[in-house]
């Protein structure tokens, strides 16, 4: 059980749709945009209100996307009380079915105006990009094929919050989309995708029984940890390669400093299961902000 001696917050209350937002998860949307404006300002061109507007952009999406996983898993049946996950508002009863939707298709609707801004700032590419977003974010567990049902929930992590979102945001501030910004992204996509890997290694047990086919659930607990590692090992080669290329000057190797945290999390996930996970969750979305603010620190000093 989750949390079961935590005190949770009032039915309907303001705490309740915080607890539904998952503030501990929504840096996996901000490492991203900072990463984009740090490759815009390598070719000269940050622009601080289409970075902040994709930066806010790129948070309601994920919280929409967090709501619907929340209402979608329940009505599915894979969030039941034998979930070892931290607690979710619809099972528990927190809010209602109907309110968490609407707080979704609020949460779109906002994302999609600040699309509609930055489409007006770059062009309407743009607002197919948002809007595919908003729909990835839906499928994800909602429609007639869940993409994270059938094992696709790690390519959709790394597409949309890794390459998408960093070279979304050059884009809206460059008009152009640079190779170098794509091997900047993937670092980013590796560490979003080693969050999801925390979560479906710790649901297994009970995403098989309720016939969520995620990777894990495919590859076996031994499959996630291999993935695991492999999202590490390619978040900490990128900076190291694009260095020693001399694509990027010795500042990019600043995300190199959390290597001792990332080695820390890789042991503490082959030790560890069940609930035991639910800490090494957060502290993998934290590490991805971490490391995220030091990508992007790096890439800004090294524009020179």
């Amino acid at each position: 059980m989750p949390d079961a001696a935590a005190k949770l917050p009032a039915p309907g209350s303001l705490g309740a749709w915080l607890l539904a937002t998952r503030p501990a998860t929504l840096g996996i949307a901000v490492a991203p945009v900072l990463v984009g404006s740090a490759c815009a300002h390598l070719h000269g061109s940050f622009r601080a209100g289409p970075a902040l507007a994709a930066l806010v952009g790129a948070v309601l999406i994920l919280i929409g996307t967090n709501l619907a996983n929340d209402v979608f898993d329940f009505e599915k049946g894979a969030d039941t009380k034998e979930r070892l996950g931290p607690t979710r508002v619809t099972q528990a009863g927190l809010l209602r079915p109907q309110a968490v939707r609407a707080g979704m298709w609020t949460a779109f609707a906002l994302a999609a105006l600040c699309g509609v801004y930055l489409s007006w700032v770059a062009g309407p590419v743009v607002l197919a990009i948002g809007v595919a977003s908003i729909l990835a974010g839906l499928a994800y567990t909602g429609g007639p094929y869940p993409l994270g049902y059938h094992g696709l929930g790690d390519v959709f992590v790394f597409a949309f919050l890794g390459l998408v979102a960093v070279g979304g945001t050059e884009f809206v501030q460059t008009g152009t989309l640079s190779p170098l910004a794509l091997l900047c992204a993937v670092p980013v996509g590796a560490l979003a995708t080693a969050v999801l890997v925390v979560n479906n290694v710790r649901d297994v047990a009970t995403d098989r029984v309720a016939g969520k086919r995620t990777l894990a659930v495919r590859l076996g607990r031994a499959g996630g940890l291999l993935e695991y590692h492999l999202m590490s090992l390619i978040a900490y080669a990128v900076p190291a390669a694009l260095v020693l290329a001399h694509r990027l000057s010795g500042w990019a190797l600043l995300p190199l400093l959390t290597l001792p945290l990332a080695v820390a999390l890789n042991r503490a996930l082959r030790r560890g299961s069940g609930a035991a996970l639910n800490p090494l969750l957060k502290r993998t979305a934290q590490l991805l902000l971490l490391y995220g603010l030091l990508w992007a620190a790096g890439l800004w000093q090294s524009a020179g």
